[in-house]
């Protein structure tokens, strides 16, 4: 994060390290606000999650500007920066607000990749209202593009950095306290739209990066408009439209790798289908997100006009998520389990490092570690079976050569009278995408099911250094060259990590991938990590990345594609 302002000082240039704070602190005032937005969630309907997925969005927005700042040897380019905040914006949207603070900041990104001043923000401004206004299949005045179009129209003529960002964050605080005059269902309920009041946040964080003070948060200056009523009244997703009529049953969001015409046929499509129709992106990677009875014709189209990826589908009759327990373990167990009692489930996972164990763990899971040469035996694992102290238990062994080692685990615990399922993951990559899906509060088999294919859909990959010369499935290799393995056999040898590590990474992602997993050890070389995100991220349009540390006496990285 940048330095802090002294008093009465100001920045004069919006640079890469300011773009960063300002990413920052939106999130961290998002983060504040967010229940109050989603409390105040009735438009386009009552969800109650506004708040959540601008927050999430802001998040994929700041987590795609610190791989940027990480991969960068010297201070990282302004222009490169903000086109990075927009991408991971882009990837990471969620709803409709989400969707749409997406495009704005794609719509600011082009004009901030020009300069850094003040004039330019104002500019910037300006773009992100009309690409945000365009983007939407219906635009509704009384929303967030209302408070977008107002923040414009204030600081429109320039000036310093701090008098535009000033003068739109002001300007959009007076459009939001409007909004319950322009929005029907807003006046009802006696709240101001909750994704203008998360803009209204954003502009706020920008105010302190460039000033070095916090404006007031919105509904709390003189005149604001407070909630009147208790907007939970509204059952947070029960399906309600502006008239208070129930509308669309579902959700539709998906990222789309296709051609603008594609996409101009796609819209036409969509719209007539549902509506809340936001289409964001441009440069052959789009957004999605629609309200639809038919989701399955949703996907259907998205898949006539490209790639859909990343597909998400809610039913807003649904249970609220934030009611769902997380089953993680607490101070009482797994699953909830008090003292003395068996939990329902639980997931033991081997892996191989210190790093991969305190990730699974945190994520609920007993681990068992893997280290070089050494192999848990069926006692190791059985007795962490026991340790679990569950009457279901989820088997990871994540090494081809365990399999049968957990098979005898495993019946050895159910004769002991414990539930054991064993999935055959062969990799540690595997075993985290399986534990990503474990729902412990689903049954047995359908959680069973849906780990088994989240493991299966995860291709896997190893580096490793030879030790001696030996005849490969890649031809011949000699001691100390790097070894790419591919689900199991050497496919690259090569002098070099990060070249080897490049060319498995592409020769995985020919086949197709959503998402990428890196798990670098201790002694993998700190650049490593940050080059191939750098890599994944100019290459595949796409395709997300992230990265965990195995700690000490795993493989240098391990690669996983879904």
């Amino acid at each position: 994060m940048s330095r802090a302002l002294q008093p009465d000082e100001e920045l004069v240039e919006l640079d890469a390290e300011a773009v960063r704070t300002w990413c920052a602190r939106a999130l961290d005032a998002l983060g504040r606000e967010r229940e109050e937005i989603d409390a105040i969630n009735v438009y386009p309907v009552a969800d109650g999650d506004t708040g959540t997925n601008l927050y999430l969005t802001a998040e994929a927005a700041l987590q795609a500007v610190e791989a940027v700042s990480a991969a960068s040897a010297s201070a990282p380019d302004t222009a490169e920066t903000v086109r990075a905040m927009a991408h991971g914006a882009l990837l990471g949207a969620r709803g409709n607000s989400g969707t749409i603070l997406a495009q704005l900041l794609r719509g600011m990104a082009a004009v901030l990749a020009e300069g850094r001043d003040g004039d330019h923000l104002a500019r910037a401004l300006a773009e992100a209202a009309s690409a945000a206004r365009q983007a939407v299949a219906h635009p509704v005045e009384g929303t967030i593009l209302t408070v977008a179009a107002a923040a414009a129209a204030g600081c429109a003529g320039g000036g310093t950095l701090l008098e535009v960002a000033t003068r739109a964050h002001d300007a959009a605080r007076t459009a939001l306290e409007a909004t319950p005059g322009q929005l029907a269902v807003l006046g009802r309920a006696g709240v101001v739209d909750a994704g203008g009041r998360g803009l209204v946040a954003v502009l706020g964080a920008l105010v302190e990066t460039v000033g070095g003070r916090t404006p007031d948060p919105a509904g709390t200056a003189p005149g604001a408009v407070r909630v009147l009523g208790d907007v939970r009244a509204v059952p947070a997703g029960s399906p309600r439209t502006c008239d208070g009529e129930a509308g669309p049953a579902y959700e539709v969001i998906y990222l789309l790798e296709a051609e603008d015409a594609a996409v101009d046929r796609l819209r036409a499509r969509l719209d007539a289908l549902g509506d809340s129709l936001v289409v964001v992106g441009g440069d052959g990677l789009w957004n999605v997100h629609v309200h639809v009875d038919d989701a399955g014709a949703a996907v259907e189209a998205g898949v006539d006009a490209g790639r859909p990826h990343r597909i998400r589908i809610t039913h807003f009759g649904a249970d609220a998520a934030a009611a769902k327990p997380s089953g993680r373990s607490g101070p009482s167990g797994p699953s909830g389990a008090g003292p003395g009692e068996r939990a329902r489930r639980a997931v033991v996972a081997v892996v191989p490092g210190e790093g991969l164990a305190g990730l699974c763990a945190e994520a609920g899971a007993t681990t068992v570690r893997s280290r070089p040469g050494e192999p848990p035996a069926d006692d190791e694992l059985l007795e962490a079976i026991r340790r679990a102290h569950a009457r279901e238990v989820v088997l990871l062994p994540n090494d081809t050569e365990l399999r049968r080692t957990a098979a005898a685990a495993a019946e050895r615990a159910r004769a002991e009278g414990i539930r054991v399922a064993l999935i055959p993951t062969r990799a540690a990559v595997q075993g985290i995408a399986a534990l990503a899906v474990h729902e412990p509060d689903r049954r047995f088999d359908e959680d069973v099911v849906a780990m088994t294919a989240a493991a299966g859909a995860t291709r896997y990959a190893e580096l490793a250094v030879a030790e001696r010369r030996s005849f490969t499935s890649a031809g011949v290799c000699q001691a100390g060259d790097v070894l790419g393995l591919i689900e199991g056999d050497v496919a690259v040898i090569g002098k070099d990590l990060t070249e080897t590590a490049r060319t498995v990474l592409d020769r995985m992602l020919s086949a197709g991938g959503e998402l990428v997993t890196l798990v670098v050890a201790d002694d993998t070389p700190p650049g490593l990590a940050p080059d191939l995100e750098g890599h994944v991220r100019r290459g595949y349009l796409a395709v997300d990345t992230t990265t965990y540390h195995a700690g000490a006496g795993a493989p240098p990285l391990l690669i996983g594609v879904e």
